[in-house]
């Protein structure tokens, strides 16, 4: 059985005692051409923000083979994604575009962190684009904390995966079933050893979603991993890869806390 030790996408779990690099970002000059990236971020913890007030994040976290995203419009692509970690373990990265607050990285004027009691809806929309040749999931993963903290790893974790490719399964183990954002998902929970994590897998691969994040972090409260009186601080979209990967690429984001 695979699992996923105190992972943590940008900089948590592993990499929870490092400090989120500035990371420098290269410019492409811009051609017209729909495809062209806006810019290109190779640092292992770098970023940029993108025209809609997301940030692109590399977050190589758990590899020291080159990786590099492009940055397009409020979407990214993964271009180049060296090297492979073992199946049965933690994934290499997790290349991703986010709103709120992640190792005190904000995204431009986000209203994150938030309490619970007081969001009323999350609505999000992604759409995405796969490859073959790789093992990766593609999910969202969103972050509760009792404080309002922008640094550090948040004790709650949600993933939602809306696709995985090869041999590789969340942290924890099945729980059971839920109907949610009009699908039905598999629900997998444990713990990673620095926060609590539950995980809802699409059965078969999902290329886009629009829907409530509230739903799911409804869901995480009714399962006593939160309380209305926590904050949820940042929402995350993107990939984790554990065998190559480029190619890959989240064409459309939005998220918005009501």
């Amino acid at each position: 059985m695979n699992t996923k030790p105190p992972t943590p996408r940008p900089l948590h779990r592993l990499a929870a005692a490092l400090v989120l690099a500035a990371g420098s970002v290269t410019a492409v000059a811009a051609t017209g051409a729909p495809a062209q990236a806006d810019t290109q971020v190779c640092d292992q913890f770098g970023s940029t923000t993108t025209p809609g007030g997301y940030v692109v994040q590399n977050n190589a976290w758990g590899t020291s083979s080159p990786q590099c995203v492009n940055q397009v419009g409020d979407g990214f692509q993964l271009t180049r994604a060296d090297g492979s970690v073992p199946t049965n373990g933690a994934p290499k990265s997790y290349p991703s575009i986010f709103a709120g607050c992640h190792y005190t990285n904000c995204s431009p004027g986000t209203n994150l962190p938030k309490q619970i009691r007081t969001i009323g809806s999350v609505p999000s929309t992604i759409a995405y684009q796969y490859v073959g040749g790789a093992v990766y999931d593609a999910a969202y993963d969103i972050w509760l904390d009792p404080t309002p903290r922008k640094d550090g790893v948040n004790r709650t974790e949600i993933m939602i995966w809306l696709n995985r490719s090869g041999p590789v399964q969340p942290i924890g183990s099945k729980t059971g079933t839920a109907s949610l954002a009009g699908h039905s998902w598999d629900v997998w929970r444990g713990s990673n050893g620095q926060n609590d994590v539950i995980s809802y897998v699409a059965p078969s691969a999902l290329t886009g979603l629009s829907f409530n994040v509230k739903e799911f972090i409804d869901g995480a409260v009714a399962q006593g991993l939160a309380t209305p009186d926590w904050y949820l601080t940042s929402v995350q979209a993107g990939f984790e890869p554990w065998q190559n990967g480029a190619g890959l690429a989240v064409t459309r984001f939005s998220v918005s806390v009501n």
